[in-house]
């Protein structure tokens, strides 16, 4: 079966880790998470850090940078990502909506899914 990766991304800016969670966010979470881990879809997830605590390495006209965040140039960041086995990306494009309607309404948070290239 093919694998996925989904990148939560969101705006660090306006989702800190100060940011409150409604009451029943928790519980909402924790029962999607249940049941995509029981269907056997889910392989790994986490949330990062903010990149306040990432640096950025760069390979560009035969040398090396490093950049330590943050990366206030950079609007929307990967604020997570969950690692998917799913029948097809149809499949992996559900759980992921399911995944993000999850998210209380006035957030803004968004999702880049990517198959997995198998060598």
């Amino acid at each position: 079966m093919p694998r996925f990766l989904t990148l939560i991304r969101i705006d660090e800016q306006n989702l800190t880790p100060d940011t409150p969670f409604p009451a029943d966010f928790e519980e909402r979470m924790g029962a999607l998470m249940e049941e995509i881990t029981k269907a056997g879809v889910m392989l790994d997830t986490a949330g990062l850090l903010p990149t306040s605590e990432g640096t950025r390495v760069t390979w560009s006209g035969g040398r090396t940078t490093f950049t330590d965040g943050p990366f206030t140039e950079t609007k929307e960041v990967v604020g997570g990502y969950a690692f998917l086995q799913c029948k097809d990306k149809a499949e992996a494009l559900e759980w992921t909506r399911r995944f993000l309607e999850t998210h209380p309404a006035e957030w803004t948070v968004g999702a880049e899914v990517r198959e997995v290239q198998e060598m």
